[in-house]
């Protein structure tokens, strides 16, 4: 079985990946409702009943919201840190279905190895992941407010990257409906990148195995599609990188499912 990687959606409102390889079927985040989960997987030929575990980035609603009709009504493990779990509990309390890991710390998912970073956002212990598989190797940066060098070395063995682009600068700057406050933690160190902060972050990342970028996690309000392509495309256009494509993630439907061992072997 060819390994599959579908961004079932992502944006301010919701985020969700799946990942299948021939020995696991994982869901990163669940940040829409179960039933929109469901729904999404049907869209693309899978159910809830096959899902394997789901790996949290961190405990925000748009990247958890669907985990009590996952866990309670189909019992799928779910993966995350002690304090993105010990925060989520006191929320969920029903919810037994608790997997630990320690940031940092690898570890087995079937044929996929799981590695967590630390970034820096404001929620208890986010992390980004690299999930690593024989057929490629897949990079989950979303909700960051800035990339380190711990970020840039953790994810750049990425072949597939889902990176961050939040917003744009001078759209969040107009935007009326957001206080000031609200502004200033959008843009801080523990916020979101902007296009253009996601743009110098891929110049980094980018190396001769990276094949594909999705750009998720995009505001409703404060940002374009065509803005965020323009901004990382360009940047990679820039570098010489010529063989990277760049899709945009949509929040209202699946992207199409992308085969990694496929899209690999044709960069070699």
């Amino acid at each position: 079985m060819a390994v599959g990687l579908t961004i079932l959606g992502s944006g301010s409102g919701g985020n969700c990946a799946y990942l299948e390889t021939a020995r696991v079927k994982l869901l990163i985040d669940a940040g829409f409702s179960g039933k929109q989960i469901a729904a999404r997987l049907a869209a693309i030929g899978r159910s809830l009943e096959e899902i394997d575990a789901v790996l949290l980035t961190h405990e925000h609603n748009d990247h958890t919201q669907g985990l009590p009709v996952l866990c309670k009504r189909h019992g799928i493990p779910v993966f995350a840190n002690r304090l993105t779990a010990e925060l989520l509990h006191e929320q969920m309390p029903d919810l037994k279905t608790w997997k630990i890991f320690q940031t940092g710390q690898p570890f087995e998912l079937g044929d996929v190895r799981v590695e967590s970073f630390s970034v820096p956002h404001d929620a208890h212990d986010p992390v980004g992941f690299l999930l690593r598989h024989e057929d490629g190797n897949v990079g989950i940066l979303t909700d960051l407010g800035c990339t380190t060098r711990l970020v840039i070395e953790r994810v750049k063995p990425a072949n597939v990257l889902l990176l961050e682009t939040n917003h744009d600068l001078r759209l969040l700057q107009d935007d009326t409906a957001r206080p000031w406050s609200t502004k200033q933690r959008i843009l801080s160190r523990q916020g979101h990148l902007s296009n253009a902060a996601a743009a110098e972050a891929i110049t980094q990342i980018v190396h001769d195995g990276l094949r594909h970028v999705y750009l998720g996690h995009l505001s409703r309000d404060c940002n374009r599609p065509e803005l965020a392509y323009a901004a990382v495309a360009g940047a990679l256009q820039d570098a010489g990188a010529r063989h990277v494509k760049v899709e945009v993630t949509s929040q209202a439907e699946p992207s199409p499912t992308l085969a990694l061992g496929a899209l690999v072997a044709a960069g070699v």
